[in-house]
């Protein structure tokens, strides 16, 4: 493989990747807690957009809870924005391990 394809093909990575970011950034997931009592919304890269929560969830009494319950549901929300960036993200850098090999270079995991 000549250094020139090496090029191409980088440059096709980089810009493979630049597109996968923008959609995981664009990319609402959700997570629930309490049987979907509560549910927060994060994008891919993790940011809290809106947290739902059922008024039966509502417990002056039990107001921590409420808080366990949000703590939860964001907690769910964010391991599924983890998940869609790591499946977005592999299925580009997983062609990585072919490229270095091509240019010679045998890197563990890769």
């Amino acid at each position: 493989m000549n250094q020139q394809q090496i090029m191409r093909q980088v440059q096709q990575m980089q810009a493979a990747m630049a597109q996968a970011q923008a959609e995981i950034a664009a990319t609402e997931v959700s997570g629930s807690a309490g049987g979907g009592m509560v549910t927060a919304t994060v994008t891919g890269t993790g940011d809290l957009k809106a947290v739902k929560i059922d008024p039966a969830a509502v417990d002056p009494d039990d107001v921590e809870m409420l808080e366990d319950l949000v703590v939860a549901a964001v907690a769910e929300a964010r391991r599924a924005a983890d998940a869609l960036s790591q499946e977005k993200m592999g299925a580009i850098t997983g062609g990585l391990g072919s490229l270095m090999g091509g240019m010679g270079l045998n890197l563990p995991g890769m």
